[in-house]
């Protein structure tokens, strides 16, 4: 029975594939770079991981005639050669003095000497190079060029003196997970008072992180999550500068609702503060505070509205603080974690206390930030955690009810 299908081609025999590899690398060793890019067929990749991604003929000539600028004595001494079918990998020995006349990735010629290995990964198809995954020490060349300092040497223990210092830091900027209902934990965070809160909520393997304070607190807020099983998402309650800081360093997926989304994509919705409204000492610092807190725009992956589900909590709308303030409400044990939908905290004082509207210089809309409030008490919460500082409990009701009515 006649077909139109073309015969299969026969695959490269292993001395086949190690007879071109060993011929390619040769070639560079002698720096004849015309054969050396003659062993390609066009279109070849030669991904150096870490180096470059070089598209056959022009790319590799153009890496490799740079490098040889840069170490005019570099040399490849073939160490090791195993080869399958079409598939040949060699382990080589590099050598070569940075002393050329061109720099290399942007570092002047210093007379540094390389000597590492390396091992390509070469894939042959009618008698040309098609593929190559290549890989080196970076670490090891870094040393050797002195962009890191010796192994062991005094300057490197210095150096790991002071990261560790910073991981210290770092460490204290954010406190241990508190379990403060059934899967969810807050994490309280900033110095020298721990006063920004970010609450991680069990979801599947993993976690959905409601609001993320400020960038400092990124490290930590990761670390804590990886213990839970990593971070799923991250819901903003609010896109102010103190609770999307972290969002940009945490990796995951961000979603916010649809009010807030241009200000998270944006200014974080400084244009509507009015800091005339702070006392002279608050005027001065929040702008400062503020900038340093921020991490940043945010890419927006998505929205969430009135009513949809986050990790076993149904979203509320209360705007007022901001166009898209939402809370999370978990009906099963009456638990509310409501962001800026009021403060426990006077954010010009320090002063913590009972429930309060937040405060008018950060508001859209005061007024409708009390009418939030309201919201937010006819729901009547066993316990309500805001962004700052301790959460509501007791009567949670009647005190929501007496701070929107407080002027």
């Amino acid at each position: 029975m006649a077909t139109t299908d073309e015969p299969a081609k026969p695959r490269a025999s292993k001395a086949t594939s190690a007879k071109v590899a060993r011929r390619y690398l040769e070639a560079l060793s002698r720096h004849d770079l015309d054969a050396a890019v003659a062993c390609w067929a066009p279109g070849g990749r030669d991904r150096i991981h870490g180096q470059v991604d070089a598209v056959a003929p022009e790319g590799v000539r153009d890496y490799f005639g740079g490098l040889i600028a840069a170490f005019p004595d570099l040399r490849l001494e073939e160490l090791s050669c195993t080869a399958e079918g079409e598939r040949c990998t060699i382990r080589s020995r590099m050598t070569g003095t940075f002393a050329g006349e061109a720099p290399w990735n942007g570092i002047a010629p210093n007379g540094a000497r390389i000597d590492l290995e390396i091992v390509d990964n070469f894939v042959v198809g009618d008698g040309l190079l098609v593929d190559n995954d290549a890989y080196l020490d970076g670490l090891t060349v870094a040393r050797q060029l002195g962009l890191l300092p010796p192994d062991g040497s005094t300057t490197q223990r210095r150096m790991e003196r002071a990261l560790n210092a910073k991981t210290r830091l770092t460490s204290h900027i954010v406190a241990a997970p508190e379990e403060i209902a059934e899967g969810v934990w807050v994490l309280r965070g900033g110095i020298p008072t721990k006063e920004f809160n970010v609450f991680l909520l069990a979801d599947d393997d993993g976690v959905t992180v409601f609001d993320a304070a400020i960038s400092a607190m990124a490290p930590g807020i990761v670390t804590a999550a990886i213990r839970l099983g990593g971070i799923r998402r991250v819901v903003l309650g609010h896109a102010h500068p103190d609770h999307r800081g972290a969002a940009p360093g945490l990796g995951a997926p961000v979603l916010c609702h649809p009010a807030d989304r241009a200000d998270a994509e944006g200014d974080g919705g400084v244009h509507y503060f009015d800091y005339g409204k702070l006392n002279p000492l608050s005027r001065v610092a929040y702008p400062r505070l503020l900038r340093m807190w921020d991490g940043g725009p945010v890419d927006i992956a998505g929205t969430v509205e009135e009513g949809d589900e986050v990790a076993g909590f149904r979203v509320v709308h209360i705007p007022g603080h901001s166009p898209g303030l939402i809370a999370l409400w978990r009906e099963s044990d009456r638990l509310a974690l409501v962001s800026d939908g009021f403060y426990t905290l006077d954010p010009q004082t320090s002063r913590r206390g009972g429930p309060r509207v937040p405060l008018a210089a950060f508001n859209l809309d005061t007024e409708q930030a009390r009418a939030s409030l309201r919201k937010l008490a006819a729901l009547e919460p066993a316990a309500a955690w805001p962004g700052h500082a301790e959460p509501v409990t007791g009567d949670v009701r009647a005190q929501l009810e007496h701070a929107a009515a407080t002027t």
